[in-house]
């Protein structure tokens, strides 16, 4: 029984063994492709061009092609020297040595300087010999300097004592900015404006006043129609602050009416505290965004005579 299931394990064997196959050779050679295109572009070049260059070895005097590349090998070896030694980067300078700074003491004869003004700002020398000035008295100032800007259309003067000014200044840094009316002629309303303060020198002080519809829509970027500043070199020695103001042509606003905003920004800042308390209650309301601000009061106080 054994003999009998081996005998047919080894006939089931031979029968799924697979035939051999004839083993195909192959005779296919590989060859580096970049070797042979290499060499063979080269001289394909030569041959290719080898009329023209037989006609510049002529020129140059030689006597065949080989001649010309020993040539033109040498040229360009010497180019490429050239070349190299041309671009080589020099070296830099050596640093300069430190030079010490003398700074002024105190005791000095020549102390420090003040701070100079920004850039743009029209100081008082710009208007009037200040050395000079400084040797005359206040009533000749003050009329020199009304005179000064007399045959101006456009602009404004004034003179203020420095106690006005003084009183004005810090009521202007509590509240730099306010608004103002100003009437039309032939309208029941008044026109406002916003004015802002800033001081940008020691002996400086400016006001700007604009529409306040083109501020509520520019903001920063609205153009002043008149501007105020406030020269302070002489107050501490004479006494006296002298203002001047210009009026742009073409912003709505006249010489006349720009006065008036004038008269009433000093009818707001420089009035006595107990005198004036309702202006100034309208000042404080209007910088604390209080909702009780009422332009009518505000239009009421402006049109009293004091």
């Amino acid at each position: 029984m054994f003999a009998r299931r081996l005998g047919a394990f080894e006939t089931l064997s031979k029968q799924c063994t697979p035939t051999p196959r004839h083993s195909q050779r192959r005779w296919a050679q590989v060859h580096d492709i970049r070797f042979l295109v290499t060499h063979q572009r080269a001289d394909t070049i030569t041959e290719r061009y080898r009329d023209k260059l037989k006609q510049k070895a002529a020129q140059e005097g030689l006597q065949s092609v080989d001649e010309l590349k020993t040539v033109y090998k040498t040229r360009i070896q010497e180019q490429r020297e050239k070349a190299t030694t041309n671009t080589a980067f020099p070296q830099p300078p050596p640093p300069p040595s430190p030079t010490p700074i003398d700074f002024p003491s105190a005791t000095s004869p020549h102390p420090l300087s003040k701070p100079s003004a920004a850039p743009g700002l029209k100081t008082l020398s710009s208007f009037i010999d200040l050395p000079k000035t400084q040797a005359l008295p206040p009533k000749e100032i003050e009329y020199i300097w009304r005179l000064r800007h007399a045959s101006s259309p456009t602009s404004l003067c004034a003179v203020l004592p420095s106690s006005t000014y003084l009183r004005i200044q810090q009521i202007a840094r509590k509240h730099p900015h306010f608004i103002l009316p100003l009437p039309r002629e032939g309208s029941t309303g008044a026109e406002i404006h916003f004015l802002q303060w800033s001081f940008p020198a020691p002996d400086t002080a400016t006001v700007v006043f604009t529409h306040l519809a083109e501020y509520k829509i520019r903001g920063e970027f609205s153009q002043p129609h008149t501007t105020i500043t406030m020269h302070l070199e002489l107050m501490e020695e004479k006494g006296l602050v002298l203002m001047q103001g210009q009026v742009l042509e073409g912003r709505g606003v006249n010489v006349e009416e720009a006065r008036w905003l004038v008269l009433c920004l000093q009818k707001f800042y420089g009035g006595e505290e107990g005198n004036h308390a309702s202006r100034r209650r309208l000042l404080e309301k209007f910088s604390q965004g209080d909702e009780t601000f009422k332009v009518e009061e505000l239009v009421e106080e402006a049109e009293k005579v004091v």
